[in-house]
């Protein structure tokens, strides 16, 4: 339970950072060029997965032995294309309601609407990933034995066995 409570905290100084860069981007975005908050969101989102790959699975995750890198990052890949399209449709749902011109007419408005979507689809998206980052991708405990019946495992041997180009 400790563990859990440490890769949550380390999980949520990630997020804090990655949502930080995420949001930031999306309004500097929104407000300089008027791009839609859509469009916007998902080029910020984008931006800010590289941060969260590289600092989750070298401060929160641990790489499982019995996973080849090359299934690590298409895991991830995966995981975070179905966070993308959460975070898209919960984007076009905050403003949705509002005029096509809003960007312009009512930009205060669409701006704000904007941030609050955008901040319902981090915590949504966070636990969407947190959760399948943790089945799929996270080694067990130190001295706890792997499951061989895991998903996780027999998705990491099977992937060990089938290097992708050659790879080795």
């Amino acid at each position: 339970m400790r563990r859990l409570i440490g890769q949550l905290l380390k999980f949520g100084i990630v997020g804090v950072i990655a949502f930080l860069i995420d949001i930031g981007i999306m309004n500097l975005l929104i407000m300089g060029p008027h791009l839609n908050n859509v469009l916007a969101g998902a080029i910020s989102f984008l931006i800010s997965l590289v941060f969260n790959y590289l600092a989750s699975m070298r401060y929160v995750f641990r790489h499982r032995e019995d996973m080849a890198r090359w299934m690590e990052m298409t895991v991830f890949l995966v995981s975070s294309v179905i966070g993308l399209g959460i975070n898209e449709v919960i984007l076009w749902m905050g403003t949705a309601m509002l005029p096509p011109d809003a960007i312009t007419t009512m930009h205060a408005r669409y701006l704000l609407h904007a941030n609050i979507a955008k901040i319902t689809a981090t915590v949504v998206v966070a636990i969407w990933n947190f959760l399948i980052r943790k089945w799929l991708l996270d080694a067990p405990a130190p001295g706890k034995p792997v499951n061989p019946r895991s998903v996780a495992h027999r998705l990491g041997a099977w992937s060990l066995r089938h290097q992708p180009f050659g790879w080795h």
